[in-house]
């Protein structure tokens, strides 16, 4: 059988001593509107509490950024719905929106086209696991990465700072990253967030057993598996995984491999950050904290990071006073 990246690397985590599946496996079209639906719930605190930081301090952030007519790259960007928020802020020349869902990036793009017909808007399909790489028309100077929804939690903390400095590398000193994340506060608010009692969660999670049927071939039973969420405080991070109900078979072309009932699929970390732990984090990534904004409960930060160098910044800057 030809080789498929995508493929392999699905068979690849199932063959694993703990079997894994990547979280990018999650964002198909069905995916991404179990995801869209999982931000209406009252459980999930993020996607309301972010959007109201961003609605509350637009002006400022447009300020922190300092210039109009900028190139708006919105990463895993989904319905769009969060940088079009910043649209009337922002002023942006260029829109450029990054998904690994196609067809959906398509369909979110037609629409928000429709109602902003003087934004340049660029759809690119990407995995943000690899490398990023931006069609040469996308102007370098004045770039504006945009990375919300505190997704930058689902790299663990080395990965995240190889994406950051792959970031860095796209930037130069006009340019500066706006990111989301989810700041540590008691288990049981995060552990609601990610195991909610409608099951919207938890068809999100068994999706993804669908997703490796289409794409490896293997023929997981969705109700042979329960969706399980936990917060570990050693790691500071949510962890999501799939539970075999009773012990089973999951037989791919070429292979197979046998469950016990109650052995796990890993397929999420979320991690939760301190605002020092993160400055820190985008130090080592070379880039400084130039701003930041908290909700009123401190479960939520909007920050604003610089090249390093920029201006003179330091990449060990302070965090501002913002509430």
């Amino acid at each position: 059988m030809p080789s498929d990246p995508e493929r392999d690397a699905l068979l690849a985590g199932l063959r694993a001593p703990r079997a894994w599946i990547a979280p990018k496996f999650f964002y198909d079209s069905l995916g991404s509107t179990l995801f869209d639906a999982i931000t209406e719930l009252d459980e999930y605190y993020p996607t309301r509490t972010e959007r109201a930081i961003l609605r509350a301090r637009e002006r400022e952030i447009a300020a922190a950024f300092g210039c109009e007519g900028c190139t708006l790259i919105d990463l895993g960007a989904g319905n769009g719905e969060k940088a079009a928020g910043l649209f009337g802020a922002l002023r942006p020349r260029q829109y450029v929106a990054v998904d690994i869902s196609v067809d959906y990036l398509r369909q979110s793009l037609e629409a928000l086209q429709r109602r902003f017909p003087n934004v340049v808007m660029t759809g690119v399909g990407a995995d943000l696991t690899r490398p990023l790489e931006l069609p040469a028309r996308i102007a370098r100077e004045r770039r504006l990465y945009f990375y919300p929804g505190s997704s930058i939690g689902n790299f663990t903390p080395d990965e995240a700072q190889r994406f950051l400095t792959g970031l860095r590398a796209q930037l130069d000193d006009t340019g500066a990253l706006l990111i989301g994340i989810d700041l540590v506060k008691d288990a049981a608010t995060l552990q609601a967030a990610y195991d909610d009692p409608l099951g919207v969660t938890a068809a999100f999670n068994l999706n993804v057993l669908r997703r490796a049927n289409r794409i490896a071939g293997t023929d997981f039973v969705l109700a042979d598996w329960r969706h399980v969420a936990f917060f570990d405080a050693t790691h500071s991070r949510i962890e999501m995984h799939l539970e075999a109900r009773r012990a089973l078979r999951v037989s791919w072309p070429g292979g197979e491999r046998r469950f016990a009932a109650g052995e796990r699929i890993h397929t999420e970390n979320s991690y939760k950050y301190r605002l020092d732990e993160f400055a820190a984090l985008l130090g080592r990534a070379g880039l400084g904290l130039q701003a930041s904004w908290t909700d009123e409960r401190d479960w939520f930060a909007v920050l604003m990071a610089r090249p390093a160098t920029w201006n003179g910044a330091s990449s060990a800057a302070a965090p501002d006073d913002a509430d």
